[in-house]
This record gives C-alpha cells, structure tokens and sequence, in this order.
C-alpha cells in the first residue's frame, strides 16, 4: 500500500454490542456510530426504504434491493413512519430478504403469497373489502392488495378475527400493527393476545432470517418476547408451536455437567427454526449425504492432465467422491474448470455454474460458452443441461462456483436437483462475505468434516492478491505496489470521501490505467449515510450522467443495479423507457423492467454494497471506508470488497485505524443454523 497508509494496529474504538431481534435497528447503528439522527431521504425513484438489520447482530447489514415499507397511518414513529426508514450511517437494506420476497412464515401459514407490494390479486371486492377494514383502524388502503395475497380472498374476514396479521406485510412494525388490533377489537385487544404472540414469534422469527440466522435459542425469542411486554412469553411459543409457525429442535453442543444424584435435571437447550429453513437444512443435508453414498463408480479419469496440482488434487478427489468441497481465492477457480475439461474430455455431461453472470463470463472463458452457466440458469426450467424423467438435472457432474453466496434454500434445491451417481463440486472462497439469505450452507458444510474437502495452494497473483490474502489472515499488511495497483487515500471527513470518490472515478483512475468510468466500480458498506451507495450514487450521476430523471428518476446512461429477488444483483445502464416500464441493458441481456416494479428493484449502480459486488469483478475498484461503518466493517466485507478488482484497487480510507481493527477481528459475526447438527445426526444413523 501507500506510504502514507494510516495501518497503525491498535483496538477498535467502541463497543459492538448485538442488536436486539425486536429493536429499531437502525437506531441501534446509529448510536453505534455515535449518531443520534436519521435521514428520511428517499430512494431516486421516489420510494421510501426499508430499515435495515444491524451488522452486530449477525452478520453484515446488506440486503439486495431498498424495499418500500408500508405505513400505517397514525401509528408508531411518525418521524420513522414517514420517513422512509434505514437512512442512517451503519445501517443497510441488503439482508432483508425475507421481507423483500415476502411475508415468509407468515405468508406460508396463511396458505398465501409473498406479502410484497407489487401484482394485483384478481379479485377486486376482496380488495375493496380487505381496504375497508384496513382504512377503518387507520392503515392506508394501498396495503390492501397485499393483504389479500397473503391472506386470501378472505382476508377482510381475517383481519378482523386477527388483525395482528398485519404484521406479515411488508415494513409493518410491532407497534404499528398493536395500534391497528386497538382499532379493530377495542377493550378487546390487549398484550397478552394468544393472537399477538403468534404473529410476533413468527415476525421476530424472520427478522432472525433477515440476520442469516435458520433457528433461534428459546432464550433468545423470549427474551425478545418480553421486551414487546408479552406477560407469557413461554405460552406465545408454546402457541406458535402448537400453530405450527415454528418448529423445536433439540440443540446441539456441550452441555453442563450434572451430578446423576443433583436434583437438577439440566435443561435441556432447544432451538427454535421456521418450517421453511428448518426443511431446507435437513433437505440440504439428506442430499449431500445421498451424493456420497449412490456414487458406484470412480472413474479412470483421476489422472487426467492438470494444469497445477491443486487441480490435479481435485480432479482426483471428484473422481472418487459424490460430494467434494473446494476452497480458494479468484485464481484457484482455475481448477474446477480443470476438472469441468477433464470430465467432459473424459465424455461425462459435466458443467460449471457461477452465482452472477459476471462469473459465468470468466468461468466460460477457461470451460467454454456450452459448459458455463448460472446457478439461476441451471435450474430455470428451460436452461442448463436439461432435466431427466425424475426431474434432475441430465448431467454427470456439475462444480458450482461461489457457493459461499448460496443461501441454504438455494442450495438444498441445487443438491435436490443433482442425480444419484452424479458427482457434485461446491467450490468458493471461505473468507468473502455470506450469503444474502438465511444459513451458511457452505461453511456449515466445511465445519461437518463430513465431506471430503480440497484447499487449493494457488495464490491470487499481484499487489492486490497478496493484500487480500493477508486480510484473510487478519492482518492489513502494506504492499509493495510499483504500478499504482494499490492505492490508499486518506479523508477527513464524508465531504471529502465523496469528493475523493468521484475524481478517482472520473478522472484519476480513467487517466492513470485507462479504465473508463463506466467499468470502475464504488462499494460502500451501506446505502444510507453521508458516504452510502445513495449520496454517492447521486455524487457520480451528477458528474458523470446529469439529468432530470426523466424516467421514474432514472435517465438514459444512468448506471444501475437491477434485483428482481434478494441476492439477485445484475448490473446494468439504463436505455430508456416505454409504456411497459424501465428499459435497462444488463449482462444477460435486455430487460424491461415493469413501471410498478422499478422504485422496488432498481437503484442507481456507480456504487454499490458488498453483498451487491459479491461474486462480480471489475478491472478497478474503488472501496469506501467510512469512518462511521460501526459493525458493518467487518473483515470479511473489507475482503470481499478488495478482491473485486482485477487491476486496481483504491481505497478511500476515512476509518483511521478502525480499518486494521477491523480486519483483526474474526472474519463473520455467527449465524444461528442447524445444518452442521444435522449432518452429524445422519452421520450417526449410518
């Protein structure tokens, strides 16, 4: 790095303390980050935002698209309520995706959809009828379509038997949806409602999902359920339970010892899960151990060519195995392509499948166009290699690239997809960041040991590889880069970082390396604050594309990200606009994206967050260190954000030694998760 690079060691300033499942956590960063004030501004497009998870309590707060929360009028913070929520330094939209696809548990119990806003159920009296009863406990009617997508035709006559199910649409709030069921029962309501603690185990439930987390202590929900002044807390699970919005599970780990004659028993820890992630675990776990016992027949192509003898390692282990998992940096992903080329060159139906579309670009240029897909398109009904008469994938082997980004939903439904006497390759860094939903398939998968497993000895290349790998490590180490490949530059202050930022896109960077604007990326660790995606977004579209916004708050030439679901980022510039909606140009390819969908899954995209840059590259990058990130500066955001630069990496440092504290800290705050638990319980039935 630079000389003047500020790396001193030292402790992190402050405290990290774990935000509660049932606080604003948006307040909570903001105090972190010694703050006491929040942004309402909005989203270009005119939406407002949803609040985002803290990074404290699980994992870094990002999410894939700023959702617009609903409002209900009159109840809770107006200033909150109105403001279009999450604006705060330190706080970030981009985990929340349980509540960006929908009402989640909620919606499953309800035997409905998603709770999103947008499409319109075809049943306009159920609308209407759904809108009078909302309007009459003074929630806007524009809820009501939601409503009856979660709820059913019926939903009018739902809500006024449960108006605490208000709390499975989208950006509701506790309090606001106990205001609402004042409205609706009178002196009927009250916080002891068998009715209220449902809806509020199931809402504090995906909130944990929103996390990461798959399961809960019961500890940890009651605690939560307290906090909300329910009086029984041990009667609002029991009835979730009994309800069947929750399901129990016997924890796994050291337990205290008992004398056999105390007259204690020891409690007996339990973990509370969603059916939907509960289900997903165990599905995951019951198709990676089929993997491994329906392979009958190692094949002769072990010793295949290779172009280094890691690959070589892992063309010998998949040969062998139904499962193998593969860990490395940018440069080891080389060698699941080493082995796709064997295996076909071998005349298996063998294929490679990246998280974005940016890497199936790179993992098609070793494997070729054929053999390279995403992992959306593998399972997309019409792409990939096709489906056999059971419904699996019709292929002998398959390697999927950053599988660190599957969720454990995606990736229980990618193993369920892979055919008994397949060999299947979960290849990824172990040091980026997490996935954007629940669970931590990959590392829970790695922490069993009950997989066969190839490390790869093959090192990122240049000044940056060499960085990365030592914030691995833990260590933010100066590198000697002679051709400017590195570069760190102080700030003061927000105004500067955003001032730096933009000379480096549009003049520095262009100038010294011959990168055009357009292909130098920004990543932040959250879209609202002084430093966020959202001020300098705005910063680099007024230097760079100026304009009206004409369209929704877009114009022609506008940079922007499309994320039609949580996790699903693509790039993209917009081309300009029709009837039907925004027209965009993105890596796949055109899209049109509807009128009523742009304000919720389209933002502008000079700069974006980590989770939104996980598994994309571009040939510079410049990273934002904010010297207000609080807990969103983690190590792992700080690796993933270096490594996505291919020729240069700036780094506008405002954080002071904050960034090497950063980085000496563990690379991921914990998820709740079952999957490792799981995995050994099927280890000991075999």
């Amino acid at each position: 790095m630079d000389a003047g690079d500020p790396h001193a060691s030292g402790g992190r300033a402050g405290a990290d303390p774990r935000a509660d499942l049932d606080g604003d956590p948006a307040r909570a960063a903001s105090a972190e980050n010694g703050t006491g004030t929040r942004t309402g501004d909005s989203h270009a497009a005119g939406a407002g935002e949803q609040t985002a998870q803290s990074a404290s309590a699980g994992h870094e707060a990002e999410s894939s698209a700023d959702s617009t929360p609903s409002r209900l009028s009159g109840t809770g913070s107006g200033t909150e309520a109105d403001s279009g929520r999450g604006a705060g330094p330190g706080t970030d939209p981009d985990v929340n995706a349980a509540r960006a696809a929908g009402a989640g548990g909620l919606a499953q119990a309800a035997g409905g959809g998603g709770g999103g806003r947008r499409g319109g159920p075809g049943d306009v009296r159920a609308v209407e009828e759904a809108r009078g009863v909302l309007a009459g406990g003074g929630a806007p009617g524009e809820l009501a379509e939601a409503a009856v997508r979660l709820l059913g035709e019926r939903a009018a006559d739902a809500l006024r038997a449960d108006p605490w199910l208000v709390l499975g649409l989208d950006g509701v709030r506790p309090e606001q949806a106990d205001a609402f069921a004042r409205a609706v029962l009178g002196a009927q309501c009250g916080p002891g409602d068998e009715r209220r603690g449902r809806a509020l185990v199931a809402h504090l439930m995906e909130r944990a999902a929103e996390q990461g987390h798959t399961a809960l202590t019961t500890d940890a929900l009651k605690a939560a359920l307290t906090r909300h002044s329910v009086p029984d807390p041990d009667a609002a699970v029991a009835a979730a339970v009994e309800d069947g919005r929750v399901l129990v599970f016997r924890a796994e780990g050291d337990l205290p010892d008992v004398p056999e004659d105390s007259p204690e028993e020891a409690a007996v820890p339990l973990l509370l899960g969603l059916d939907r992630y509960a289900l997903a675990e165990e599905s995951l776990a019951d198709g990676c151990v089929r993997l491994l016992r329906t392979l009958e027949d190692p094949s002769d192509w072990a010793g295949a060519a290779a172009p280094s003898p890691s690959a070589a390692e892992l063309i010998r282990a998949a040969a062998g195995s139904g499962l193998v998992l593969h860990t490395g940096g940018e440069a080891a992903r080389a060698e699941p392509a080493a082995l796709v080329t064997a295996a076909r060159a071998a005349g298996l139906r063998a294929y490679a499948a990246a998280y974005t579309e940016n890497g199936r670009r790179r993992l098609a240029a070793a494997v070729g166009e054929d053999a390279a897909l995403t992992v959306e398109g593998l399972l997309s009904a019409d792409g990939g290699p096709g489906r056999a008469g059971d419904g699996s994938l019709a292929l002998d082997l398959l390697a999927v690239l950053d599988a660190p980004q599957l969720s454990v939903e995606e990736a229980a439904t990618l193993v369920e997809a892979v055919p008994d006497g397949a060999r299947l390759v979960l290849s990824g860094d172990p040091y980026t960041m997490w996935s954007a939903g629940a669970g931590r398939a990959f590392a829970d998968l790695l922490a069993s040991g009950a997989f066969p497993r190839v490390t790869s000895r093959t090192p990122d290349p240049g000044p940056i590889g060499e960085l990365v790998s030592c914030v691995g490590e833990g260590e933010l180490t100066p590198v000697d880069a002679p051709g400017k490949e590195v570069v760190v530059v102080p700030v003061r202050d927000p105004r500067e970082a955003v001032h730096r930022t933009v000379q480096l896109v549009a003049d520095s960077v262009p100038r010294a390396f011959g990168v055009p604007p357009g292909q130098a990326q920004v990543i932040t660790p959250a879209h609202g604050g002084p430093v966020g995606t959202r001020a300098l977004n705005a910063a680099l579209k007024e230097r760079l594309n100026p304009g009206p916004g004409r369209f929704g708050g877009f114009d022609p030439g506008d940079r922007v990200v499309h994320v039609p679901a949580p996790g699903r980022t693509f790039p993209g510039v917009v081309v300009g606009a029709e009837a039907g909606g925004l027209r965009l140009e993105c890596e796949r390819g055109p899209v049109l994206v509807p009128r009523e969908d742009v304000a919720a899954t389209v933002r502008h995209g000079w700069a974006v967050t980590g989770h939104q840059a996980a598994g994309i590259r571009w040939p510079a990058v410049v990273v934002v260190v904010p010297g207000d990130a609080g807990p969103l500066l983690t190590r792992s955001w700080v690796y993933t954000a270096f490594s996505r630069g291919e020729r240069h990496l700036s780094v506008v440092q405002g954080a002071d030694q904050g960034l090497a504290a950063a980085v000496a800290d563990p690379a991921a705050k914990g998820r709740t998760t079952r999957l490792s638990s799981v995995l050994r319980e099927l280890a000991a039935e075999s």
